[in-house]
């Protein structure tokens, strides 16, 4: 089986130093791509440094809606300039989180808006976050639709989830899934997913599966396989059929070939 891990946040502080043995360790499990999660320009160019020197490894772009109220006056021209580098292959994390509010919610919008902008422009997929504010993001897809986009690490119920794929999103799925505290919704939720539709990804090293035991230190995307274990288990779709769907789904919104070659970026 191969394996495409749509969410991992390397270059957090829980993996600081074994950046490059996270993803061989990895890779060595069969997974054997992964797309790096940016909450801000400078991980961004964290991110796309480190995926130069990688081969299957991809990164996104752009600023997180708790990042919003600290960006510079020139930050649009500076992402557009990561947009043009060849591992670049989506804009985000972006979106909006009026849980924490950790920047003002008119500056999330702006920020926001300017990201779906640039997808429009670019023809990127975009690379969405949502917290607490579901009716004001989906107002602003509608009224900025982007070419592409994925509901990353997605945890609501089944009439959002209608709502998403009503605006043609692709669904992320995370070992949110595996929490038999917080993830009934979820659970209840997953069978509505449409085969085309489902992406896996582990937020790593976040959201570690509590379906593993003995508990891990850290998620890292060798995990991933857990995540598809359990929503094997919760749809009656095989282990086999849900790593290469959501494969072939990851390079679909990715624009990437299903086909690892050492040049495929």
């Amino acid at each position: 089986m191969r394996w495409f891990d749509t969410g991992v946040n390397l270059f957090s502080s829980q993996f600081a130093g074994q950046e490059a043995s996270i993803i061989a360790t990895a890779q060595a499990v069969g997974v054997s791509r992964c797309l790096l999660i940016a909450s801000d320009l400078a991980e961004s160019h964290k991110n796309s440094q480190f995926c130069q020197h990688h081969n299957g490894c991809y990164t996104t772009a752009g600023v997180h809606p708790h990042q919003a109220a600290h960006v510079s006056t020139d930050w649009e021209n500076q992402l557009r300039q990561q947009l043009e580098q060849p591992h670049v292959l989506a804009i985000g994390e972006c979106g909006l989180d009026f849980n924490r509010d950790f920047s003002p919610r008119p500056q999330q919008e702006n920020v926001f808006a300017a990201q779906l902008t640039l997808a429009q422009q670019y023809r990127l997929p975009v690379y969405l976050h949502e917290r607490d504010a579901f009716a004001t993001q989906v107002a602003m897809l509608n009224a900025l639709p982007p070419p592409a986009g994925i509901a990353h690490c997605f945890t609501g119920d089944v009439t959002q989830l209608k709502v998403y794929l009503d605006l043609g999103l692709y669904i992320g799925i995370t070992g949110w899934l595996c929490d038999e505290r917080r993830g009934q919704a979820l659970q209840d939720a997953v069978a509505y997913i449409p085969a085309d539709r489902l992406i896996l990804e582990t937020d790593a090293p976040y959201l570690t599966p509590r379906t593993i035991r003995p508990r891990p230190k850290y998620n890292s995307p060798a995990l991933l396989p857990a995540i598809a274990v359990e929503l094997a288990r919760i749809t009656g779709r095989t282990v086999h059929h849900l790593a290469e769907q959501s494969y072939q789904n990851s390079c679909r919104l990715l624009q990437l070939p299903f086909e690892d070659t050492p040049n495929a970026h």
